[in-house]
């Protein structure tokens, strides 16, 4: 098993999670000396309803809203950031309550640096380490199981003219506070369910045999994969199961934790590039790439990817595969789980890339956009963590392997 002989992990987001745990929002934003928040969320969740759960929460409570913007976009942009930070200054806001998916985290982030260090553009701050203090109050709420942005030191925000997705990585950008409640995830219809907990699974399966991967995240990681594998297509079966919501929260944020401390490689490399060029959904592009990563980091990483097999699949199923056998086992596993997925979704659940389509039937991922896909992969800072180096050549390669949903030829590899 490889294991660092130095590493560094950070979880210090505080966590209040439960089937009621919004009703601590005002004695959570005391404990901040907040009083005027901010909601950043978007239009799906305030049709949802959950926007009143926020409000009755702090209903009597000396805290009071200071603005509500909701209009954020699917990818979360820089223009809209930008706007959203003077919205908060006009409104004299000193918090915000972060209430959505991974969009709304990233955005909610955004203004946050800007509300925080001053600015009008969120580029000023583009990369690593450019954020160096404290910034004001954040309360994330996921209404999502995915992303784990409730507790990363990370912040993807799209630049759409450049077609390119920008990082911004700090430790100050680390929530306050994550909040988990099973209502908020409740009303997310299974073919959103099902690629936002995939995202989750990728998170902790990059984790685990990624360069940066230490013993700390290796167990936030396993936990994450047997929380979400037990329960995904249990809650899509039965999407009010609550218990089951509550557990599937928990696997992404343990996830979360996991990757923020130890990365992620070619799964999200060629799904930062893929939603980049085409606006394909990042949770989609995990999904779909997950079997492929594993694929190709199989000749540096067997042991480990073997290993990924029994929180996935059970202790009977591990027990009963010969070692040799489980690394492919394993991919097989999470090819059956897309296949599952798609089942129980009627087949909105994508299982490659020329499944991808809009709401009008469309193909959003035309194979002629592959090599432009490579060629942004290239760009990207993810690279850097895989075990493997990640080529232009070997990047399209996979990409026209998940094209069609074809098993990835391993002997094109050019191993580094």
């Amino acid at each position: 098993m490889f294991l660092p002989d130095y590493y560094e992990f950070c979880a210090r987001v505080k966590t209040v999670a439960g089937h009621r745990a919004l009703d601590r929002i005002p004695e959570l934003l005391s404990s901040l000396g907040s009083s005027r928040p901010m909601i950043v969320t978007d239009r799906g969740v305030v049709g949802a309803g959950l926007i009143k759960l926020v409000n009755a929460a702090m209903k009597g409570s000396k805290a009071k809203i200071g603005a509500l913007y909701d209009e954020t976009p699917p990818d979360s942009e820089y223009t809209v950031v930008n706007s959203v930070a003077k919205l908060y200054r006009a409104k004299k806001c000193d918090s915000i309550l972060a209430v959505g998916g991974g969009s709304v985290m990233d955005t909610a982030k955004g203004v946050n640096i800007l509300a925080s260090l001053g600015g009008s553009n969120i580029q000023d701050y583009e990369g690593a380490g450019a954020v160096r203090r404290k910034l004001k109050p954040l309360i994330a709420i996921p209404t999502t199981s995915g992303t784990g942005s409730e507790v990363t030191l990370v912040a993807v925000i799209a630049d759409h003219k450049r077609k390119v997705k920008i990082p911004f990585t700090s430790y100050f950008l680390l929530p306050d506070i994550a909040l988990l409640d099973s209502r908020m995830t409740k009303t997310l219809p299974p073919f959103l369910t099902a690629p936002t907990a995939m995202d989750a699974l990728t998170h902790a399966c990059e984790a685990y045999y990624c360069l940066a991967k230490n013993p700390l995240s290796d167990a936030t990681a396993i936990a994450a994969i047997r929380l979400i594998s037990a329960n995904l297509l249990k809650v899509i079966k039965k999407p009010g199961d609550l218990q089951g919501r509550l557990d599937l929260a928990n696997g992404a944020i343990l996830a979360g934790m996991a990757f923020s401390n130890s990365m992620v490689g070619i799964v999200h490399n060629l799904g930062h590039a893929t939603g980049g060029v085409c606006g394909v959904p990042h949770g989609v592009c995990m999904s779909l790439f997950l079997p492929y990563g594993l694929e190709y980091n199989l000749h540096k990483r067997a042991g480990e990817i073997g290993e990924l097999l029994f929180p996935l699949a059970g202790p009977e199923v591990y027990a009963a595969t010969p070692v040799k056998q489980r690394p492919e086992k394993t991919i097989e596993y999470i090819r059956g789980m897309n296949q599952d997925l798609h089942d129980a979704t009627g087949g909105r659940h994508a299982r490659f890339l020329k499944e991808i389509v809009d709401r009008d039937g469309r193909q959003l991922v035309p194979v002629e956009k592959l090599p432009e896909i490579a060629r942004t992969a290239q760009g990207d800072g993810t690279k850097v963590y895989n075990p493997e180096d990640v080529s232009y050549d070997d990047a399209l390669m996979v990409l026209e392997h998940a094209y069609e949903g074809k098993p990835l030829d391993r002997k094109r590899i050019k191993k580094g």
